[in-house]
């Protein structure tokens, strides 16, 4: 129900790939993906997460990828056209 409501307020499902780089080994990157219901363009929520990751992680950030759903929609369903069972 909390998501139907975030909706409501134009909340969108939102997904970030973050590379940052290792603290130990500054040249390895790593990834770490991060999703929440967020506001675009502005993505505040997004913004406060990575304002903590700055502030308390020792990984520094390298680079944030950003993809976020569309309106509310109805679940798209898809009809199978064949059957088949694998021996």
């Amino acid at each position: 129900m909390r998501e139907m409501n975030l909706m409501l307020q134009d909340y969108r499902l939102t997904t970030a790939e973050i590379l940052y780089h290792m603290p130990d080994h500054p040249g390895v990157l790593q990834t770490f993906v991060w999703q929440d219901y967020d506001i675009a363009p502005q993505f505040p929520v997004l913004s406060k997460f990575v304002k903590f990751w700055e502030e308390n992680i020792d990984g520094r950030l390298h680079s944030v990828k950003v993809a976020t759903s569309g309106l509310v929609q109805p679940t798209r369903y898809c009809h199978a056209s064949a059957l088949m069972t694998l021996q």
